[in-house]
């Protein structure tokens, strides 16, 4: 039994990605849609990291976060959509083996990074508003980079684990995926093996992971809105929340578009499809623009000084 599960594995080259289940005729309308919004993406990201990198202004440690938060929404988005856009307009949708792992390995890392780098981003507004007055000496260079860093490596950490887990199963008579990208879920719908190990690995994850970053997230706004409360004038009220509505809305973005894909029902693909575009390729789209508001996207630290002192 176990040669020929191997045997099942070692003849699968590659996969059939279905993709939409739509009329050929709408495979255009998807392309130029794919092609808009990712052009939307690349425009965004990347206007927003060379503003950082060549603005002296800017090098602060939010913006530090936010040049890596661009390229990582960059970078999730590169891995699927071409791909995909590719695929509309060709009549033989598969991806290879190796492609698919590929895809898998690094859609996985960056998601997953994203959610360090956010919970870091937490970390330095709740420093910034909570302490201001050691802001500077509490938020160094060394460990921001530190903070990054280490979000990468996490990143790296659980997407070795999710890909061995989920490519060491056999594969059965059909390689066809019923996505437009290499998902997980869909991966282990064509496998004939036991998925307990699979399932432990996630649940494992998803408490090791998700988990800590979303309580470091909710940890830190609840102390910024205590502290927030307590300034006593509505205009240093309104200048602290606005240090932080751009974080906010991003990992509400995020998280809320993440969480959709996965509650969606397995019974309706197609609706799983619609929110997984929205996921991968209009949060990244937002992200800059959400960031690109002077006010919510640009902390006067004095100001934030000033207000802390009245407190105290």
């Amino acid at each position: 039994m176990g040669d020929e599960a191997a045997d099942n594995y070692s003849d699968v080259t590659d996969f059939i990605l279905v993709g939409f289940r739509v009329r050929p005729e709408f495979h255009i309308l998807l392309f130029l849609l794919f092609l808009l919004v990712y052009g939307m993406v690349l425009l965004g990201n990347i206007s927003m990291m060379v503003i950082i990198v060549t603005d002296s202004q800017l090098n602060t440690p939010m913006y530090f976060f936010l040049g890596n938060l661009s390229f990582i929404d960059l970078s999730y988005s590169t891995v699927i959509a071409p791909k995909a856009m590719m695929n509309f307009l060709s009549e033989k949708k598969t991806v290879s083996f190796v492609g698919c792992v590929a895809q898998f390995f690094l859609f996985a890392f960056f998601i997953v990074t994203e959610g360090f780098v956010l919970a870091a981003m937490a970390y330095d507004r709740f420093i910034a508003i909570c302490n201001p007055l050691l802001y500077s000496v509490q938020m160094s260079r060394r460990l921001c980079t530190q903070l990054v860093a280490g979000s990468y490596f996490c990143g790296w950490v659980s997407s070795l684990v999710q890909v061995s887990v989920t490519f060491s199963v056999s594969f059965c008579a059909s390689r066809v995926i019923d996505h437009f990208y290499c998902d997980s879920y869909q991966i282990e719908k064509i496998s004939c093996s036991n998925l307990f190990v699979n399932k432990m690995v996630s649940l494992s994850l998803a408490v090791f992971i998700i988990f800590p970053t979303i309580a470091v997230i909710v940890a830190s706004y609840m102390y910024i809105v205590s502290t927030v409360l307590r300034i006593p004038s509505t205009e240093g009220r309104k200048k602290a929340f606005f240090t932080c509505s751009s974080h906010l809305g991003v990992v509400s973005v995020l998280y809320g578009t993440g969480s959709f894909v996965y509650l969606t029902p397995p019974s309706n693909p197609e609706l799983r499809k619609v929110a997984s575009v929205f996921y991968i390729l209009v949060t990244p789209m937002l992200n800059p623009l959400i960031y690109s508001k002077k006010q919510g996207c640009q902390t006067s630290f004095e100001e934030n000084l000033m207000e802390k002192t009245i407190v105290s």
